[in-house]
This record gives structure tokens, C-alpha cells and sequence, in this order.
């Protein structure tokens, strides 16, 4: 299977293209603008207002008609514990920004329930702003006796209110489709303090002092494991002996199977290999193995870095959860996406409920960090966002990550194959098809660009010239409608205020003989190297989808580059996530 990547509402995406069952992992962070009042959330709408919609960076529900239309399929065609639970959170919610997220959510974890496999997990990432009313909404759908956890994830560091405590935490909720489903036991390293307690230290590491019933388990049992071995009688005491689950994988990795052997066979085969001590006096056997890598305690609910810590996990530099550590402003890993999480953050998620080859699924894919993490561990993957702007900085975001042969393995799904589609596009949504021009000459859309005053600027290239690291600015225009010289000359008055040395214009409409003549007048930028390139170009959208390039000196990477892939850090492999 080629991984695929899907510019389009997920909701269609998952009706039309997913199949029932073909999914083994779902990780949803669906946006939700938790930062705006809480109780304008629930503010009653009168009269129209536009589609709710997501745009890059923001996230804006409104009750209005398609929120209404949404409440309308769930309450008459889906199916009837849905039904009854979306009309009585209708009740008791309102009809407001709230509610009208509610049933988009509804409408979206119906079909990704649809699509998981028997053995599929999902884990959907929010905020205490509506995490309870999710909750009850994957209660209603998965089954609340699939309910698995609720993860609380530390997101910063500190953030200080003066009437409340400080909101330093995320939700993660953990369903699985049935009770039967993926689960590998992930590891976090133990606390060096507790393998100084209750392991003794010699030349050949850490070695457990556990003594007592570590070799028994409770109740009589019949046969060889009820009867007494080297004077040692378990029934007795009423228990029974038990080989440790530890030492059977101790004896796997070394190749050596317990197959065919009696209980007492066993127990004198560990004792030889110097697993089991027995000591003149002692009241029973000791168990006896040395701490080795991978091992830990289990994973628990609460995943919190904790700064300044470094030095207290055994066998490792890091501090106690650093590889879920949250994004600091200068993180070399950090994109400039506002609500982008730590890759090591999914990579527990993927390690814990997946196995390699398997499929995971984004359907609010942001900018990527799921799939990348999944392209990491071997695992299949399938992203869906809204924006070609998100799926531009996804697909470049791969490529820096793992190198351009990544990009053969990849397929992009939704976007314009050739001039009609992009007209339709424009026609539909002209900054989608804005952003998804954009992407066809690698510029990155200007920061500052507002809806209805752009100042001329729709993107940019940035290049450098020389060592001396200056950078350079090509300014970028995109056209989906008639074009004529005065867009030339617009464009070259814009690139003198704005001090940039050239100039694209990308436009539906095939360019005038004027348009051309314009373009040839403003000359050639000449790099100290000696190389020359058109101060004004002109691409069309036809001519870009057929291989066409806009041609500029070396070019600054368009979106914040990513870092190379890289063995994981110590922590990780501690941890058993190698």
C-alpha cells in the first residue's frame, strides 16, 4: 500500500475513500480553539452565518446550517443510541458553538469506529474544555466498556493564572473497537532510586534482592509444581511453584526453551544457569536476574515531563518522561505549527498500539507529526487535512525528514491534476487554491497576508547568494482570473517596496503578449556568482502541472526544515521503544 495523504474534509475522505475495517490505529488532535471564552461557547446564534470551516492555524465551529444539517443525519439516520444521546446533549448544550462542534465530532467518530479493525485502537487528543462531552460521545459509539483511559499529557511548563490553577495539561482518550485488540506493554525506564533500593550493585551490573515467594504462586497445585524441590516444599505454605514470566524471556533471548520439561527440570536447568539461588537456611529459593535494557515499570495515565530531573532515570542522561517532553519555542523540532505536538509523544502511542506494517490514520493531520512518526516505526500511514497549505508543509516535511525518495512513496490525494480541477478549485475556494498554487513553485504563503489585503504579496521564495547567509526575497502572485500587463506592472511596483530582487506570477489564464513583453523588460538578476535569472517570471498553472519550474538561485527551505531521521535517544530505547 502506497501511504496516502488527502487534501479534503475528512468526513467525505472516510465515506468515500476508507474501508470498513482497514484501519489498526487512529490518533485524532481535532482543532478546538479552547483559548476563547469558555462560556462563549454556549452563547445562543440567531440568523445565518457562514459555513463552519477550518482554516490553517485557526478553528472556528459556529451552530449554523450545516451544523444544523449534521444535528439532522445523526438524530434521523444514524443509529439510535447516537440519535437519542446527540438530541439530549442538544437539550442540555444549546444550540451554539459547543453543540455545533459536538455533531461534527459525532459525525466523524461514527465513521472512524466504521473503519477501525476489531483489533483497532483510537486515541483522540483534546482539551478539559470538552473532553467530558467527547467522552460521552465515544461512550455512545465505541461502547463504554471499550473505554481504556484517559491519559493526562503535560503540554507546558507553566501557565499562570490569577483565579484558577495554572492549565498545564492535555486529555488524551484511549478506546479500543473490542476487548480483543493490539496492546505491546510499553516500558518507561525505572527511577534510579528505585533500582538502588531493591537491586544490589556487583561487577556485572544491577541484581534483583527480592527474596521470599517469588518463585510460587498462591494455592495447591497437583503434580511436580506442588511438590518439594531441594528440601523446599510450596504446599506447605499452600502454593505452588511458578517459573517468573522475566526469566522465561531471559531463557528465549538466549535461545534456550523450557518445552518438554517438567517443573523440577526447569527449576534445576535456572539454577545451573544461575537464575536461582539456594542458599543453606534460607526459607526459599531467590530469584535472581540482573536489570537489563528495555526493562521498566509500565507505562502509566499521567505523561509529564518533569524539568530538572536529569540523572534520576536509571541507565539514562534524561529526565523522568523527556521523550514526550512538550515543544519549546527554540525545539530544533518545532515547524511554526501553533498547535503542533512532540513526535516522541506519538511514537508511544504508535509503539503501544501497533505493530510494524500496520496502518495508522490522521483524519486532522496538521502538519504531520502522526505520520512522520509512523513513517518512523515502519507502520503504514493515511493523513487527511483540509488545507493544502497542511498538506504542502506535510509532504515537504517527509522529504526533509527521510530524503526525496520518500516522496515516490507517497500519494496525494484530492489536490488538482490538471487545469480544469484547479479551476474548479479556485471557483470553490480561491485561498485553497491560493495556498495549493503556492505550493507548486515551493513558496511558503506570506505571514501577513490578510483576506482582502495582501499588499500585493501572496507568497514568497527565499535563496541565499553567497556565504555571506543574506538572504534574498522572490516575491510570488497568484491569478485565477484574468490577467493583463497591469498585473506585471503591480507586481514589479510591489518587489520595489518590498526591496525583493524578483518576482513570480502564477496564473490560470495563459499571459498576454504583453504580459510577456513586460516580463522581458524587467531584465535579468545577476548573482555574484554570475549566473542569471529572470527578475520577472511568468508560470502557468498548466504549464506547472506539466513539469514547468520557477527558476531561482538556491532556495531557503520554504517551510521550517525538519530534522534529519536519527537513531532515538537513549530514553527511548530504555523504555523498549527501540
Amino acid at each position: 500500500m502506497t501511504n496516502q495523504l488527502y487534501y479534503g474534509d475528512n468526513l467525505d475522505v472516510l465515506r468515500e475513500h476508507i474501508a470498513d475495517e482497514s484501519i489498526d490505529l487512529v490518533y485524532l488532535d481535532p482543532p478546538f480553539n479552547s483559548n476563547r471564552n469558555y462560556n462563549v461557547l454556549f452563547r445562543e446564534k440567531s440568523g445565518e452565518s457562514s459555513p463552519a470551516q477550518i482554516e490553517a492555524f485557526t478553528d472556528t465551529w459556529q451552530w449554523d446550517q450545516n451544523a444544523e444539517a449534521a444535528y439532522h443525519e445523526l438524530t434521523t439516520l444514524g443509529s439510535g443510541s447516537v440519535s437519542k444521546m446527540i438530541e439530549a446533549m442538544r437539550q442540555f448544550v444549546g444550540s451554539n458553538d459547543m453543540m455545533a462542534y459536538l455533531v461534527m465530532m459525532a459525525q466523524r467518530i461514527v465513521e472512524l469506529h466504521r473503519v477501525l479493525k476489531p483489533t483497532g485502537s483510537l486515541y483522540l487528543h483534546c482539551d478539559p474544555t470538552a473532553s467530558h462531552y467527547l467522552k460521552i460521545l465515544l461512550d455512545t459509539v465505541f461502547g463504554k466498556e471499550n473505554f481504556r483511559n484517559e491519559i493526562i499529557w503535560r503540554r507546558t511548563g507553566a501557565h499562570n493564572k490569577t483565579k484558577r490553577y495554572g492549565p498545564i495539561h492535555d486529555t488524551i482518550l484511549f478506546y479500543t473497537r473490542t476487548e480483543s485488540f493490539t496492546w505491546n506493554s510499553p516500558k518507561r525506564p525505572y527511577m534510579l532510586g528505585h533500582v538502588k533500593e531493591n537491586f544490589t550493585l556487583d561487577e556485572k551490573g544491577y541484581k534483583t534482592k527480592y527474596y521470599g515467594n517469588v518463585l510460587t504462586g498462591s494455592g495447591l497445585r497437583g503434580g511436580e509444581s506442588g511438590k518439594p524441590w531441594r528440601g523446599y516444599d510450596p504446599s506447605a505454605k499452600n502454593r505452588h511453584w511458578a517459573v517468573p514470566g522475566a526469566l522465561v524471556k531471559d531463557l528465549d533471548e538466549a535461545g534456550i526453551s523450557l518445552d518438554g520439561l517438567s517443573q523440577h527440570e526447569k527449576f534445576d536447568l535456572m539454577q545451573e544457569m544461575g537464575m536461582i539461588v539456594d542458599t543453606p537456611g534460607q526459607a526459599w529459593p531467590i530469584y535472581q536476574r540482573y536489570v537489563r535494557e528495555g526493562e521498566g515499570q509500565a507505562v502509566g495515565d499521567i505523561w509529564a515531563f518533569q524539568p530538572y530531573t536529569e540523572g534520576t532515570v536509571f541507565g539514562s542522561e534524561f529526565g523522568i518522561d523527556e521523550e514526550v517532553r512538550w515543544l519549546s519555542p527554540q525545539d530544533q523540532e518545532r515547524l511554526g505549527y501553533p498547535t503542533q505536538k512532540p513526535e516522541g509523544l506519538l511514537e508511544r502511542i504508535i509503539e503501544a498500539s501497533s505493530n510494524p506494517g500496520d496502518v495508522v490514520l490522521d483524519p486532522f493531520c496538521g502538519c504531520g507529526t502522526a505520520v512522520v512518526a509512523a513513517q518512523k516505526l515502519g507502520r503504514q500511514w493515511i493523513g487527511i487535512d483540509i488545507t493544502h497549505l497542511a498538506v504542502s508543509l506535510i509532504r515537504t516535511r517527509l522529504i526533509d525528514t527521510f530524503g526525496d525518495e520518500i516522496a515516490e512513496q507517497i500519494e496525494v490525494i484530492g489536490d488538482p491534476k490538471d487545469a480544469g480541477a484547479a479551476k474548479a478549485l479556485f471557483d470553490q475556494d480561491p485561498f485553497q487554491f491560493e495556498w495549493w498554487a503556492l505550493s507548486l513553485v515551493n513558496a511558503m504563503p506570506a505571514n501577513d497576508k490578510k483576506k482582502g489585503a495582501d499588499r500585493g504579496i501572496d507568497g514568497e521564495i527565499r535563496f541565499h547568494v553567497d556565504n555571506s547567509g543574506k538572504v534574498q526575497r522572490c516575491l510570488v502572485q497568484v491569478k485565477g482570473g484574468h490577467v493583463n500587463a497591469s498585473v506585471i506592472r503591480d507586481l514589479k511596483g510591489t518587489m520595489e517596496r518590498e526591496k525583493a530582487v524578483m518576482g513570480i506570477l502564477v496564473t490560470m489564464q495563459p499571459p498576454s503578449k504583453p504580459m510577456r513583453t513586460e516580463a522581458l523588460e524587467a531584465g535579468f538578476y545577476t548573482t555574484p556568482t554570475g549566473h542569471d535569472f529572470s527578475v520577472m517570471q511568468i508560470l502557468t498553472i498548466e504549464e506547472l502541472l506539466g513539469g514547468a519550474e520557477a527558476k531561482t538561485p538556491n532556495t531557503v527551505a520554504t517551510f521550517a526544515k525538519a530534522q534529519r531521521h536519527r537513531e532515538k535517544p537513549a530514553i527511548q530505547r530504555l523504555a523498549g521503544l527501540e
